[in-house]
């Protein structure tokens, strides 16, 4: 863990104007600079840098923060990544909370084994026969780093004369160890392909057999660097178009993945070996992608994209499942060169949950009265685990596939709820108050000794983070960065706190007149105190203090 000392001093040590220009193209704008918002599609610059703040906002979709939140957006990243990655930008030691962090000394070997592998394949015929033989380009094979392990005593003789020990490439996954304890490479006799996590950074590989080994494909075992059920392949060359085109191509294997970059389609990833799981969601979700699952079409392809469309599809993701016919896989068909076939199965895909449905449909007879009933009580299963609005749109996708009214697949539970409202009415007084308080938090105190949170109306929570001291609010960090906004003066804050208290009070005033509910002791005494003693105190410039009297 990185200790919170090393991240301050990291902090303090980068401009977010450099940070940020390094990857956008800035302009000045007054005090500030202006760009393009790189997180969703505008003509007019509405992405605002501030280097007196060191913060980023975007007045367009929101997002903003300081330059550790902008790299971590921008490239993907988890927060410990995206310090890590800043830090070696800037050469800037971290320190870690448990002693001497080894991550760096693992990568270093897992690093130092890839040029070895790269090395070995340019002289294996036999590997790179294969790689030909199945389609794979030169400018491929660099791309992706593919490499050949040959025998373990090549590996362990690489290992003694850089002076790497052995437990600790076991430790890291290069090597094994045998029952007698002695050592073995894990790879050998295998076509490489190395895996990177979401930052670049290697953590292990994979391996395609030229053998005979029973095993055709095998990956690292797990070690504290690399876990394959959180990875996915080619996620970091694919992650730039994934964020750009907004679609993420799920595939089942590694040629999968290199032949579709290959032919253009570089937003292609790969399960390790494993099926896609609820813990490559987080990953899946980041940029908002549609999420095409794109299997092949035997039996176990379908079984495993039927899983996968059930948990995408209950986890709210939107996309398809496409199925590669005649047993052919997409590396198949790019080597064939048949692009327009690819083109036309990847854009023609079924929906996630109508795809789920359909197979539901398929796994029973349905002209059997009793496996009917058992499909359609399936069915009926999936579509609760849906929000409402996607069960009522289903509904009738059911009632079409199963040929039964709509009633039969129609939950008692299901209730619809209206979004959150987001939006606020803008109102340049209350702006210009937080703006001062931001710029002159001691009269925060000041301010809540005379009012209440109530009286910010549409700014309510934004005043609460405030006090709070929770500064990353969007509606908060818009008004820090906008050079429009005036900072108030003492005696021009107080002018404008007794503004709004008149307006206020007068609005009670209306409030209490228009409730025929109130007890009319209570609502007249509440009348005479607002006319006689409050307004004409506020209109005499005092600062009244805010009553409990009138929460009604």
């Amino acid at each position: 863990m990185i200790e919170t000392s090393s991240i301050e001093r990291l902090k303090s040590s980068i401009d977010i104007v450099d940070v940020i220009g390094t990857y956008l193209e800035l302009k000045k704008s007054g005090a500030n600079y202006k760009a393009n918002c790189p997180f969703h599609g505008e003509k007019t610059p509405s992405f605002v840098v501030s280097p007196q703040k060191q913060i980023f906002h975007c007045f367009g979709c929101g997002i903003g923060g300081d330059a550790i939140k902008f790299v971590m957006e921008y490239e993907k990243l988890s927060y410990p990544e995206a310090i890590e990655k800043l830090a070696s930008s800037y050469n800037i030691p971290l320190s870690y909370t448990k002693g001497v962090d080894n991550s760096s000394n693992d990568r270093r070997i897992l690093e130092l084994m890839q040029h070895f592998y790269r090395n070995n394949l340019a002289k294996n015929s036999a590997a790179l026969d294969y790689l030909e033989k199945r389609g794979v380009a030169k400018r491929t094979i660099e791309h992706f780093g593919i490499g050949y392990v040959g025998s373990s005593s090549d590996v362990i003789n690489y290992l003694k004369q850089n002076q790497i020990p052995l437990p600790k490439a076991l430790e890291v996954g290069i090597l094994a160890q045998g029952e007698r304890g002695d050592y073995y490479a894990r790879l050998i006799e295998r076509v490489t392909f190395p895996i990177y996590n979401t930052a670049g950074a290697i953590v292990g590989f994979g391996g395609r057999t030229l053998s005979n080994h029973p095993a055709k494909y095998i990956n690292s075992p797990q070690t504290k660097l690399f876990n394959k059920s959180r990875l996915l392949y080619g996620y970091y060359l694919a992650k730039n178009s994934i964020y750009k085109e907004k679609k993420i191509i799920v595939t089942e294997g590694y040629l999968d993945v290199i032949m579709l970059h290959q032919a253009g389609f570089e937003s292609a990833v790969a399960t390790l070996g494993t099926a896609l799981t609820s813990e490559h969601l987080p990953l899946l979700k980041k940029g908002e992608p549609k999420v095409v699952v794109a299997y092949d079409g035997d039996s176990a392809g379908i079984a495993a994209a039927l899983k996968a469309a059930k948990m995408l599809s209950s986890s709210g993701f939107e996309g398809s499942v496409v199925l590669f016919p005649q047993g052919m896989d997409p590396a198949d068909i790019v080597a064939n060169k048949e692009f327009t076939k690819l083109q036309k199965l990847l854009s023609s895909g079924t929906d996630l949950a109508l795809f789920v449905l359909e197979q539901i449909s398929k796994n029973y007879d349905l002209k059997n009265p009793h496996q009917k009933e058992q499909a359609v009580n399936e069915a009926k299963q999936f579509l609760n685990t849906l929000s409402p609005i996607a069960q009522e749109a289903y509904i009738l996708d059911a009632s079409r596939i199963f040929a039964l009214p709509s009633a039969y697949f129609t939950s008692k539970k299901r209730v619809l709820t209206a979004p959150k409202q987001t939006e606020i009415n803008k109102d340049p007084a209350w702006e210009a108050i937080l703006k001062t308080l931001l710029e002159k938090p001691e009269l925060i105190d000041e301010l809540l000794d005379i009012v209440d949170f109530p009286i910010a109306k549409s700014y309510e929570m934004a005043l609460r983070n405030l006090a709070s001291g929770n500064l990353d609010d969007p509606i908060l960090r818009g008004i820090a960065i906008n050079d429009k906004i005036p900072v108030l003066t003492k005696e021009e804050f107080e002018a404008q706190i007794l503004r709004e208290l008149e307006i206020f009070y007068k609005a009670k005033l209306r409030e209490l007149m228009q409730n025929s509910s109130l007890d009319y002791k209570r609502k007249s005494y509440l009348i005479r105190k607002i006319k006689t003693d409050i307004l004409p105190r506020i209109k005499r410039g005092e600062l009244v203090v805010y009553e409990s009297d009138f929460t009604i």
